[in-house]
């Protein structure tokens, strides 16, 4: 997901767009301790994707 496609959602959407892709950090780190996966860039661009969010929070929060 770009930054651009961040920037046009609310603030609602993105916490849920938060859960969910920490949900799924989660399952990939888990999953990988277990057997290595096999992307395990996946790992890596999901935890960017998380602070991406977590910026565009930040940033509409501030915004207010």
């Amino acid at each position: 997901m770009k930054n651009s496609e961040l920037r046009g959602l609310s603030l609602d959407e993105l916490q849920g767009k938060l859960t969910a892709e920490q949900e799924n950090y989660g399952k990939l780190k888990s999953a990988h301790s277990i057997t290595p996966i096999e992307n395990p860039m996946k790992i890596r661009e999901t935890r960017k994707l998380i602070a991406r969010i977590q910026t565009e929070i930040r940033a509409k929060e501030l915004s207010k």
